[in-house]
């Protein structure tokens, strides 16, 4: 992971006697953490800062880990913020960490353990010079790949270094791997099981007895961190699995899981989608209906699970819809409408994996969800008192033989101006943008919702154009009757 480390205050020790000066005490990693959190607990601060939905459940158990003292696994579909959560313990470490200077696997000024560090300690005494890494230096992470080999994990031989002129046997002519370079910091390791078996075993040491073996190098290196892994539980059981002796190295297993309630998954997309246009808060609640019919559907195959990606592009699709609008309608503000969803949703098959027996069928049935989303929300947000003025109304203008179109490129002002001044859309909007101020876009948005939960509760009919739709009353007209 790239990190851009901010440079160490001027004030802090350059060498070890000024270390000692300073009262430094050292620590190590987990007993860092440990009073961290501890401090953090007692003054009622977040612990775990930008994870969404886990505050009473995996936050708990991921703070009794670390005040165990355990390494852990997380254990959950994909796009469950497994990696994320991992990422936000560098916030747990203290800012700054002393370390012997130039050592590439971070050593204790006040007990160095590699080979060059002992001998300068030795040489030097107290004017052993150290510098200071960042907590954000402090992480080191691995994807799980079948090519990974012992040597990124561990290190190997540095022919380099043999042809400078060391001896073959000389413990400094290793290259440490990612593991050691992380020493006194945070390993992770995402997709643990896709780890090939023997290389599994290679960690073993790691975990239990803290130290690592070069090849055949008579090294006994002892390391300070916290490993913590990722794993999905599909791939845990079927594509790949973590060894039975890895995993009883792991102190706890925690289960993630996705958001458990719809605000909660509507605070994630608003958290972290990169929305570029107004996104309606009615647009937010129905994406994160249909994510969660998406999930509770027999037609998805929910082993794989239905990342937040799905709804974070859900969401950022329609920002773009927006935005192609305004640019080629004219609006001034783009502004996200419920016709937009059937058109981004072509763009959200790949991040879906369907039942065999839905082959063929995997559009249809993503729109046939997300229609049943929007009924869901227009139900929730527009079915109380306030709204009910302006949907009669609405459906009267409708049975006046109005019809009402509506495009991908048509501007919110055309949808007003088409209605015309309705008794009670100032009523609608508060009902379904609580705290939002009303401008064109936002009403015609709550326009075009209005109508669209009007044709799924079949008081209206509804024909689809291919880049839009055309609202009609569902009451046969004067002719018809008269036939």
């Amino acid at each position: 992971m790239t990190t851009f480390a901010p440079t160490p205050p001027t004030d802090l020790p350059t060498d070890l006697a000024g270390l000692l000066d300073s009262g430094y005490q050292a620590r190590t990693v987990k007993q860092e953490l440990q009073e961290n959190l501890l401090t953090r607990l007692r003054e009622g601060h977040v612990t775990l800062p930008g994870i969404v939905g886990f505050e009473d459940t995996v936050g708990p158990q991921v703070e009794r880990a670390l005040l165990a003292g355990h390494d852990f696994v997380l254990l959950g579909e994909r796009g469950q913020g497994k990696t994320r959560l991992i990422r936000s313990l560098i916030g747990l470490l203290d800012e700054w960490m002393p370390i012997v200077k130039g050592c590439e696997i971070n050593d204790e000024p006040t007990a160095p353990v590699c080979a060059r560090c002992r001998r300068l300690a030795t040489e030097l005494g107290d004017a052993l010079p150290i510098s200071w890494r960042h907590r954000s230096e402090r992480y080191g992470e691995k994807l799980a790949t079948p090519d990974t080999s012992v040597g990124d994990l561990v290190g190997d031989v540095d022919p380099i270094k043999v042809a400078e002129g060391r001896t073959l046997g000389d413990p400094e002519t290793i290259h440490f791997g990612l593991v050691p370079r992380t020493n006194r910091g945070i390993f992770a390791i995402n997709e643990l099981p896709d780890l090939v078996e023997r290389i599994q075993v290679a960690l073993l040491n790691v975990l239990e007895e803290r130290d690592i073996q070069v090849r055949g190098y008579n090294l006994r290196l002892p390391l300070d961190m916290l490993v913590v892994a990722s794993a999905n539980p599909e791939d845990y059981t079927n594509r790949g699995r973590i060894i039975t002796p890895l995993k009883d190295r792991f102190g706890a297993e925690i289960r993630t899981h996705y958001p458990l309630d719809l605000e909660l998954e509507i605070a994630l997309l608003e958290q972290e989608a990169d929305i570029r246009a107004v996104i309606p808060k009615h647009m937010l609640d129905i994406v994160a209906r249909f994510t969660r019919a998406v999930r509770a559907s027999p037609a998805i195959d929910q082993r794989s699970g239905v990342s937040a990606r799905f709804s974070i592009a859900c969401v950022e699709e329609l920002s773009g819809a927006a935005l192609r609008r305004a640019a080629i309608a004219g609006d001034d503000e783009p502004v996200a409408r419920v016709g937009d969803l059937i058109d981004v949703v072509p763009a959200l098959r790949g991040k879906v994996e369907f039942d065999v027996t839905e082959e063929g069928f995997e559009e249809e049935t993503l729109v046939l969800l997300a229609r049943q989303a929007t009924a869901e929300s227009w139900r929730a947000l527009l079915s109380g008192q306030q709204a009910r003025p302006f949907l009669t109304h609405l459906v009267e203008w409708f049975d006046a033989g109005n019809t009402l179109a509506t495009s991908d490129v048509m501007s919110g002002r055309e949808i007003l101006n088409a209605i015309g001044p309705i008794e009670g859309l100032g009523a609608v909007v508060g009902a379904a943008e609580t705290g939002m101020a009303e401008t064109p876009g936002l009403a015609a948005a709550c326009v075009e919702f209005a109508a669209e939960g009007l044709w799924l509760t079949r008081r209206i009919d509804k024909d689809d154009t291919g880049s839009g739709a055309t609202y009609a009353s569902s009451a046969p007209t004067d002719r018809e009757t008269n036939s």
